[in-house]
């Protein structure tokens, strides 16, 4: 790797520091070096590609040039305790940024997904560390802006083709970075979850809808209730409602996406 591709460029944007690279192995990789390197926080860290881009439970993430890859790194946002809302916050300024680049009809899929028409834009993977005395965590997005893969087991799409113009790494980036410090104040380092929980919902994929949540021990079909108050999936079966607080989920049925 060259030296050009491994030195970042730097600005600020939005209020935030900003560490731009040409190859990363990843920017929750990084984010995570930074944090024990005393990194203080509030830096968006991006990679135009990576070469070990990873999801949920350590899958790949293709990261291709052309599309975003980037981790927020925050030290200290919240308590340990309720860290996971970082994603629905994430999730909600995403859309948003989505949204002012044009986007329309852009859901959010329980718990971590950006989807239209039912096909994926977006990922989002949160990761913490205990450094020390301090708390860090990694925010990382994956938005398919102008392109998406073709071979996957479910439908994808890309920013590009839902606004009919190309969308660049860097006018995503300054939308959302403005979005995401905008839901971060009304998070309120938790205290305001209530709100960006109601946000969320008005965008949720499947809402009343059937789904189908697999867990490790195993798949269970119902209705898609909401959300509790701390954000786990609220699943209805039958007379009963069970909460789940990890899983994968299908959305089914002609109307689940809507």
């Amino acid at each position: 790797m060259t030296d050009e591709a491994t030195r970042p460029r730097r600005y600020a944007m939005a209020g935030w520091r900003v560490e731009r690279f040409a190859v990363l192995d990843s920017t929750s990789e990084e984010a995570r070096r930074r944090a024990f390197a005393g990194d203080p926080g509030r830096l968006w860290i991006v990679a135009e590609q990576q070469t070990q881009g990873r999801g949920r439970h350590g899958r790949d993430w293709r990261s291709p040039a052309g599309n975003f890859h980037g981790s927020a790194l925050l030290v200290d946002p919240c308590a340990v305790d309720v860290a996971p809302q970082l994603g629905f916050v994430a999730g909600v300024a995403a859309r948003e940024a989505a949204a002012d680049l044009g986007a329309r009809g852009v859901r959010l899929k329980w718990p971590n997904d950006l989807v239209a028409d039912g096909a994926k834009l977006a990922g989002i993977l949160l990761e913490g560390w205990s450094v020390g005395p301090r708390f860090a965590v990694a925010i990382g997005i994956g938005v398919n802006l102008a392109d998406h893969p073709t071979d996957l087991a479910y439908p994808a799409t890309h920013l590009a083709a839902l606004i009919g113009r190309p969308a660049r790494l860097r006018e995503f980036l300054e939308r959302l970075a403005a979005r995401f410090d905008e839901r971060l104040a009304a998070f309120a380092r938790g205290a305001g979850f209530a709100t960006i929980r109601e946000q969320w919902l008005s965008a949720a994929a499947g809402l009343g809808a059937p789904l189908r949540a697999t867990t490790a021990a195993g798949a269970r079909e119902g209705l898609f209730e909401g959300l509790d108050i701390s954000g786990r999936l609220l699943l209805r079966r039958q007379d009963a409602i069970e909460t789940i607080e990890s899983a994968d989920v299908a959305l089914l049925g002609p109307t689940a996406w809507r």
